[in-house]
């Protein structure tokens, strides 16, 4: 059979030649230019058709390719049960689940079923229909979408008439979109953080990887390939053992799934209550609170059920457990070490060891806590203290010489002297007061105590008074009365001067009045 047919006319000269002029099959391929084969094609076709020759007058050039060319036979397939594309579909969601295993399932369900391919096609044609953007394959339980809406709720003051904006915080499991939202008073790291935990909490479990938008709230630096996450925000990750996965600058469809629920709870939710006027956070909190819970149960409109009945069917049994206790909210900050080995937070210094001055630390605090990681090796921890310009120093912290001092004290000074004698303690006394600071005094404090070993204690206790007796209070003068023995003459120098004597040519005062 040729490419391309002959027109009638040629094939009534093919015809017309063979019967009329009785011409072999190759005479006539070679007067009408036209293939051997394609002349015996068509004088068999003129014998299947039941024609005889010569045709009659009524058989027109339609009639005769009717029936030289007849249409092929209808061949009656028996029809194929179709896939049911909803249970693909809720199916792929879950773990591990592919649709060469699903197609393999329907295979053995329907054996004359369509092929792997046609599979897939009919699939993806469906699932268009039902997102026609849809690029994401979202597991049972890994991915938990969040972001802040753009609405604001005004919280009004009772007492002040003031009206505070409270934002709203929108988290959705992106397989069975079951979504919660909640108000927070501001953006910040606490809220953002916070809001998560109560997510958690409200989902029962927590998702292997959390999406979030590149705000700045839990993502200090946005980067394409790195961006760099908060401390506290990866520590919040680690204590639910999910993982963070920021989106890519400018791609809202890498966060699709909350992009969707946040313009669902503004219409569903924040422009029901646009009318509705809050005095707390509480209250907004429990009105949107059953806004959501009439959201999650509404049904789908073109699947079956609705975002509570697959979560509990698909993403509630793949969540992780979780922990005992709730994330405490901590912040960080990094800190140089000053050169009194001390690092300041809000005004007041904190001690570390001495080993570390000038060295950067990393700063974990809480309301109530204080801990310094050096290398991310814990090596310092303090009760929180809200005294701007004050020390908290632990002894260990110190090196050893100021260790020393530490321990040194008028009082403990006090207490040596006394076990010498009372004129040792008032001189010592004497001395630590005389100095604008007490440790200023205690190098000479210590001298003269040590002088006992040289000269024992009595002659240290006579020395001591004679110089007080005559105002030499200094550790070199009382070393200078020991060592050339003038602590003997204390006595006399201290005795009163006696009384003169009455005379007749003493006057007396009473003269010079």
């Amino acid at each position: 059979m040729p490419a391309t047919r002959l027109t009638m006319r040629k094939i009534r000269e093919v015809l017309r030649l063979f019967f009329n002029c009785h011409l072999t099959k190759r005479q006539i391929a070679t007067s009408c230019k036209i293939a051997r084969s394609t002349v015996a094609e068509y004088l068999m076709r003129f014998a299947a058709s039941g024609l005889s020759w010569p045709l009659s007058a009524e058989t027109d050039d339609a009639q005769l390719e009717a029936l030289l060319f007849p249409p092929p036979p209808v061949v009656m397939e028996q029809p194929r049960q179709g896939p049911d594309f909803v249970y693909i579909h809720r199916e792929l969601r879950r773990k591990a689940v592919t649709l060469m295993l699903l197609w393999q399932e329907y295979k053995a369900a329907q054996p004359d079923g369509y092929q792997y391919s046609q599979f897939c096609n009919l699939y993806r044609t469906w699932a268009e229909r039902i997102d026609p953007v849809m690029r994401q394959e979202h597991r049972a339980g890994e991915t938990l979408c969040v972001d802040w809406a753009g609405m604001t709720v005004p919280i009004l003051d009772a007492l002040t008439g003031s009206q505070k904006p409270a934002s709203i915080f929108v988290a959705v499991l992106a397989a069975s979109n079951y979504s919660y939202a909640e108000a927070t008073l501001s953006q910040a790291l606490g809220d953002w953080i916070g809001a998560h935990c109560r997510a958690f909490a409200f989902f029962g479990g927590a998702s292997r990887a959390v999406v979030p938008d590149n705000t700045k709230t839990g993502v200090s630096k946005a980067c394409f390939y790195e961006p760099d996450l908060n401390p506290s925000y990866l520590e919040m990750a680690n204590h639910y053992g999910t993982a963070i996965l920021p989106t890519r600058v400018r791609k809202p469809r890498d966060k699709a799934k909350v992009e969707n629920g946040v313009l669902v709870v503004e219409r569903w939710i924040l422009a029901r209550i646009r009318n509705e006027t809050f005095f707390s956070l509480a209250q907004l909190n429990r009105r949107i609170g059953e806004l959501i819970e009439d959201l999650n149960h509404r049904p789908f409109q073109k699947l079956p059920g609705s975002r509570h009945s697959a979560y509990l069917e698909i993403d509630k049994p793949a969540l992780r457990a979780l922990p005992d206790r709730p994330y405490q909210f901590a912040e960080w900050k990094k800190a140089t070490v000053h050169i009194d080995y001390h690092v300041e937070l809000d005004g007041h210094y904190y001690s570390v060891p001495y080993r570390l001055v000038r060295k950067k630390l990393d700063l974990r605090y809480t309301p109530h806590t204080v801990e310094c990681f050096y290398q991310s090796t814990r090596v310092a921890s303090h009760i929180r203290s809200y005294l701007r310009g004050r020390h908290t120093t632990l002894k260990e912290h110190m090196p050893p010489n100021h260790q020393r001092w530490l321990d040194w004290t008028p009082e403990r000074f006090g207490r040596w002297a006394q076990k010498i004698g009372p004129a040792c303690a008032t001189l010592i006394t004497t001395i630590i007061n005389s100095r604008p600071l007490p440790q200023q005094g205690f190098r000479s404090a210590l001298g003269i105590l040590r002088l006992e070993k040289d000269y024992g204690a009595s002659r240290l206790e006579m020395a001591c008074q004679r110089a007080l007796d005559i105002g030499a209070i200094s550790y070199s003068s009382l070393k200078s009365i020991l060592k050339r023995g003038l602590e003997q003459n204390a006595a006399a120098v201290a005795s009163p001067l006696a009384p003169p004597s009455e005379h007749e040519n003493i006057r007396g005062a009473a003269y010079y009045r």
